[in-house]
């Protein structure tokens, strides 16, 4: 077999590139921003001056920065590129459009086909990092023109998650921010039977997944769900074994 290399690239086997917030946050295993997350290797590329609170503002100034980003993501060899918060959505035209390789740059895309896997009149419940910014053009800019059977909770009032995940203290209690991720997913669950799936929008909550499965016992989605069957599309396997 004879392998060929782009000039400029250092190293190979990254199918996945993931542009990440200029931000300071303890990444746990699960989080979108730690390697340990994964089964097989990813390249991450922060996004000079991408700060959470322009992502949350979804501002647009920010989108040749990102682009630089994933350029250079793309340079060295990466397949395809994602990020690592939700609210990057609101580029996901534009970027795929820049770039000759897939792009999914938050874990809404996945809301028309959690809604293709439930009934007609069932509803996805998300929970998001500020349900004050989910609105009408971010869902717009991932697809999704009908809210009518979407819910949003949020974690804005949530005091330990936004300590850590807003305000950025540098510290996190993991077990405290489950708790109150937790304590969303039941109210609205609660409140709404007619939810049938949740969606985590917000990159810092896949380590909570499964203690909101426990707790609701519905089909959980997030950002490590979305990256995983991608890449299952991007490197596929050969299969081995008898009939």
């Amino acid at each position: 077999m004879i392998y060929k290399t782009q000039k400029g690239r250092v190293s190979s086997g990254e199918a996945i590139g993931i542009l990440l917030l200029d931000t300071s946050v303890p990444f746990i295993p699960g989080d979108v921003a730690n390697a340990t997350t994964y089964p097989f290797p990813v390249r991450f590329k922060k996004v000079d001056a991408f700060t959470v609170a322009r992502a949350i503002g979804k501002d647009p100034t920010v989108f040749e920065s990102l682009l630089t980003a994933a350029q250079e993501l793309v340079q060295q060899g990466v397949r395809a590129i994602t990020g690592d918060c939700g609210f990057m959505g609101i580029h996901q035209k534009k970027l795929a459009t820049e770039l000759g390789i897939p792009v999914f740059l938050s874990s809404l895309l996945q809301i028309p086909f959690i809604k293709s896997l439930i009934a007609v009149d069932a509803k996805v419940g998300i929970i998001t990092a500020d349900s004050r910014s989910l609105d009408a053009d971010l869902l717009a800019a991932v697809g999704v023109s009908d809210q009518s059977n979407l819910v949003i909770g949020g974690l804005e009032d949530q005091r330990h998650f936004y300590q850590f995940a807003i305000e950025e203290t540098g510290s996190l209690d993991a077990e405290a921010v489950e708790d109150e991720v937790v304590g969303v997913a039941r109210r609205m669950a609660s409140e709404d039977p007619r939810i049938r799936a949740i969606l985590l929008e917000c990159s810092l909550l896949p380590p909570y997944g499964a203690a909101v499965q426990e707790a609701v016992d519905l089909p959980v989605f997030d950002y490590i769900t979305m990256i995983n069957f991608v890449f299952s599309a991007l490197v596929k396997q050969r299969y081995t074994g008898f009939i």
